[in-house]
Order: structure tokens, then sequence, then C-alpha cells
């Protein structure tokens, strides 16, 4: 008796609570049974006390969510009580001081912490390996949280000399940033009660993976009764089975049985088993992430919370623009309303836009221990300023493009202090950046420019013969054949209808853009932040040889027939992401609305189905890392 309340009530870090768990679901019945008698206890309480019944109900969920997340990260909970406490106080002096220049120090105060602890956790191997770097120094990381820890519990049970990255604070300190901000630009009134506070900060479903929700979004529902209509109710159970139908069908199966097995080792595997891998990384994090937001958005809905949209199915996207306005919807706002927009937005630059790339500059340098991609960076920013000066009717447009780059750049970052993921940030704004400037080039201009770079890659080909120049004159061929059908169409036409094959070709053409970014993405991914770099960059590295070297066709067939599930689920996954946005309304909601002996029905055969493709070994959600 004493293990099995042990096991259920002590923190476990081989089984920490997942939505792909029988146990999380039974914690979740005991929550809901629970949360259901305070809400029908405040419907027959008067009005005043019905206020308290809210309150009641802020202050057991927010209970419910520290024990979830101590379940999940043990003693870090103590962070995420830090940060709630801090900035709860710190918000009710930037109200007081509000118009004066205390109110902005405040809010630098807010920041500082929030962010501070971010680097710490997340970057101290990273600053760590530059100060080495710089001054020759043989400097290791020292978890100070650890060593006071160890001196409270005389037991030196904590190490001092690895740092961990606790799950979720990426998303809790970005939360919380929000709400300062939003304090001081008078979006919202302080939250009065830290209880009711602490429950926004830490509600439970999208504590440790998102959807980011910021203050101004989530606040004023802390006050609303509780309201569960018969359609909500059905979608909440849809967005429940459709989150577990992606992880566990679609991204787990994916990834055990094909995917990481080629990242693990891909010089073990073809050039087109590499490729094909890649794409289904694509499908596999998406499946991933988007599947644990379906899942949260599900089990807020049945406690009468709305939580924001964050994908749209991105990979109908038709520029790398419109991804990211598809794509972790709830981070992209964030970034554009606590950074973009601050930088400068689309309409000028600011002290911050060169700091940015002066520090960029700085930290490429680190990663790299190279001082050409410094050079490039800098050289990029003293470009865009130099222009910008002696030509003002592009100044707007350079301004904005600058900006959205360093946004993508910090964007990679926050992922991780791993030069693959400055890369990845990179080159996804490199891709915003071009389309912009492609988009309003005619078409002449267009046909000769595809025309000049795939001559130059096949030119560079020839001479330096390196796999990652095979790979883009291949790319460049394909695009430049699609480009010279659009420019000859355009031609008798003199005008761009957009097609449904037009439409077709630029999807395909940004969701191969995409996947290939994906590649430096997956390469710095669930590793030890000690080696990232080295290790991420050996990944994908080798991954380009194998895509770009020479193919053994005739392992093509018999690879789709011994993979043939994988490519099933894949094909069958991607059909399901292109239906019709309308169609996919129209069984959503039919589903919601079916009777509940059917529902009841619908969802015992889809957990059934779903459950038969459970691994041995539980897969974490990717974005727990970040």
């Amino acid at each position: 008796m004493i293990d099995t309340l042990r096991q259920i009530f002590l923190y476990d870090p081989t089984h920490p609570l997942l939505f792909t768990q029988f146990y999380f679901w039974a914690f979740f019945g005991i929550v809901y049974a629970l949360f259901a008698l305070i809400v029908e206890q405040g419907r027959k309480s008067k009005e005043q006390g019905a206020q308290g019944k809210l309150h009641m109900r802020n202050v057991f969920l927010m209970a419910v969510s520290w024990f979830f997340y101590y379940k999940t990260s043990g003693i870090f909970l103590l962070i995420l009580a830090f940060v709630t406490l801090s900035d709860w106080l710190i918000a009710k002096l930037i109200d007081r001081y509000r118009g004066t220049w205390k109110s902005k120090l405040w809010l630098i105060v807010s920041v500082v912490i929030d962010l501070g602890l971010l680097a710490y956790f997340k970057y101290a191997y990273f600053f760590t390996n530059m100060l080495n770097d710089m001054f020759g120094l043989s400097l290791q990381v020292f978890d100070l949280f650890a060593y006071i820890g160890n001196g409270f519990s005389d037991s030196g049970r904590f190490l001092v000399d690895t740092i961990i990255l606790p799950v979720g604070i990426s998303f809790y300190i970005f939360q919380v940033i929000s709400y300062t901000a939003d304090v001081f630009n008078g979006r919202i009134k302080p939250v009065k009660n830290i209880l009711d506070f602490g429950f926004y900060v830490s509600f439970f479903p999208q504590l440790v993976a998102g959807p980011i929700v910021r203050a101004s979004e989530f606040v004023p529902q802390l006050y609303k009764p509780f309201h569960l209509s018969r359609h909500h109710f059905g979608m909440a159970i849809f967005w429940i089975l459709n989150g577990l139908t992606k992880k566990i069908i679609l991204s787990d199966y994916l990834a055990v049985n094909l995917i990481d097995r080629v990242f693990d080792n891909p010089l073990l595997f073809s050039g087109f088993e590499n490729l094909f891998a890649l794409f289904g990384y694509s499908m596999q994090v998406y499946a991933d992430f988007s599947g644990y937001t379906d899942i949260a958005i599900g089990i807020a809905l049945l406690m009468g919370f709305y939580l924001p949209k964050n994908f749209d199915s991105p990979y109908k996207s038709q520029n790398p623009q419109e991804f990211w306005r598809r794509w972790h919807m709830s981070l992209s706002r964030w970034l554009k309303t606590y950074l973009y927009i601050p930088l400068g937005g689309n309409r000028n630059a600011t002290f911050g836009t060169y700091f940015w790339i002066a520090l960029i500059a700085l930290i490429a340098l680190v990663l790299t221990g190279s001082w050409i991609a410094t050079v490039i960076i800098a050289v990029i920013g003293l470009t865009v300023a130099i222009v910008a000066i002696k030509v003002p009717s592009h100044r707007k447009l350079l301004y904005a493009n600058l900006n959205s780059f360093i946004v993508m750049l910090l964007g990679g970052l926050w992922h991780g202090a791993s030069w693959n993921f400055m890369i990845w940030g990179g080159l996804n704004g490199i891709g915003m950046i071009v389309n912009k400037f492609w988009r309003v080039m005619n078409w002449h201009i267009r046909f000769a420019l595809m025309v000049l770079i795939t001559a130059l890659l096949y030119g560079a080909d020839a001479l330096w013969q390196l796999p990652v120049l095979h790979v883009f004159k291949i790319w460049a061929t394909i695009v430049a054949c699609g480009t010279m059908i659009r420019y000859i169409v355009w031609l008798i036409r003199r005008e761009e209808k957009k097609t449904w094959l037009a439409i077709a070709w630029n999807v395909m053409q940004t969701f191969t853009f995409i996947t290939f970014t994906r590649l430096f993405f997956r390469s710095s991914s669930n590793l030890d932040p000690a080696t990232a770099n080295q290790v991420a960059w050996e990944t994908a590295k080798n991954m380009v040889n194998q895509i770009g070297g020479a193919w053994d066709n005739s392992i093509i067939l018999p690879f789709m027939w011994e993979y043939r599930y994988v490519v099933i689920l894949f094909v069958l996954g991607m059909v399901i992401h292109w239906l019709p946005t309308k169609f996919k309304q129209w069984y959503r909601i039919n589903f919601a609305m079916m009777p509940l002996w059917l529902m009841v029905i619908v969802v015992v055969v889809t957990i059934v189905i779903v459950y038969q493709f459970i691994t041995a070994d539980m897969q974490p959600f990717i974005y727990f890392q970040f």
C-alpha cells in the first residue's frame, strides 16, 4: 500500500504524467469529478457565494496543476512557484506607477528575472562554452539550485555538475512575460488574487507544451461561470480523440519504425531512405505537437476554458510567411506582439534591431568558432542600414525584412543554443525574405533569375562535386521547370491566375522547403546540451551527404514494401491534412452533434484502435524538451 501511494503521489522521473498514459486519464477522471462537484455547488449558491465558488474552482485547478507539474518535473515546481510570485507582485507595482519611469523600470526587472531564469537553465552550457573559448578557461556548469537543495536536505541527492532543463519552462516564462507586458500596456488590470494568477500560469492542459496563452486572452475567463454546451462537449471529445490519434498512430509509429533509426545512423541508410525519413519527420513533428495541443484544447474546453488555436493545416501553406501564420500560431503571435513590433515591425529599425544583430553575430562566432558566420551577419545588418539611408523608398521593406529575420533567428535560439537551431531559424527567415521579393518581381526577371541560379549550381556541382550542391541543383532544376511553365502561361494570358495547379505547386514547394529546414531542427533535438552542436552538425552533414550522393534505385521498391505501413500512414496523414477546411468542419460538427450513445461507441472503438499502435516505450512529446 505504501509503495502504491508513493507511486501515485511522489515524483518519478522515469514515469512522468503524459496525455498518452492511462494513469493520466485516471488522474483527469478524478479531477473532473471533483471539478463538477465544485461547479454544481456554485450553481446552487447565491450571487455572492457563486463568486466564492469561482475562486474555489480556480484554487482547486491551480492545486491540481501544481500536482501535475510536480509529477512531471519534481522539485522544479519551485521555479514555477517563484515565477508566479515574482510576476504577480511586480505587475502590481507596474500598475501602481503607471505612466511613470518606475513602471517601465519594474517591467524591465520582470523581464530580466524571467529571461534570466530561462537563460540559466536553457543556455548555461552555451555561456560556459563561450567563456571557455573566448578566454581559454576550463569552466564547468554549476547547478546553483541543486546546490541549495543539497544544503537543505544534507543528502547530496542533487547533481550540481549537470543542469537539467525544467519541462515547459519556455512556455510558462513567455506567458508571465505577456502578463506583465499586457499590464504595462494597459490591456488588462493586475489579477488581485495570487491564487487566481497561479492558476493562469500553471493551467495543466497547456502548461508543459503550450499553446502559449496570453494574459489578455485567459485572465478574463478566470471570472466567468462554467458553461459547457452539448456542442462544446462533443467538440472537446473530438479534439481529445483527434490529438491521441495524431500522437500515437502517426507520430509515435512513424518515429519508432523509421525516423529515429535513420536520424540515429544516417550512414546506414540510402539516400532515398534518408530523404523519406526527412519528409516523414515533417509529418511526425506536426502530428506530435498539434496532437498535444488538440488534447490540451479538448481538456480545457471540458472545464469551460478556451485555449487559442495553435495549428491551421500548416502544410497547406503557399509560402513561408503563410506557414508561420499557420504553425505554432501562439508562439508566432507572441513573437510578433512582444518582439517584432517593439523592434520596429515594418515601420523602422530601432536600437534593439542593431543590438540583436550584433549579439547574434557574437553568438554565431561562439557556436561556429569561425569569423565567417559573424562577418556575414554583420555585413547583412550594415548593408541594410546603408541601403535604407541611401534609398528611402525601400526603407520600410528593408526594415521589415531585417526585423523578421532577427525574429526568426531568435525563434531558432528559443528552441536551444545550437548552431543547427540558428541555421533552421535563419533559413526560415531567408525563405520569408526571398519569397517577399519573388512575389513583387515581374515574370521576365523571375524566369531569368531561375535560369541563372540553376546554371550556376550545375557549374558549381561539376566543379566541386559536393553532395549539398547536388541536392540544390536537383531542387533548382525542378523549380526552374515549374517557373518556365508558369512563365509561358503568363506570356500567353498576361495575367497570373491562381489555378488549382498553381496552388498545388506553391504548396509542394513550401512543404519541401520547410522539410529541408527540419533537417537542422531534428538534428539538434533530444541531445545532451554539452555535445549538441557537434553531434547535430555531424547528423545533418551525414544526411545531406547520403541524400546528395549516388542513389541505389534498386532498393526503393524493397524499401516501400518493407516499410509499407509507414508509407501508408505517411500518405494517409498527408491526404487527411490536405482535405478541404469545410469538409473537416463538417465532420467535426457532425461528430459533436451525434447522439451520446453513438459517441460512446465511436470513442471506445477509436481508443481500442489507437492503443493497438502503442509502442513498448512511451514516446514523450517532442516539445517537452523546449
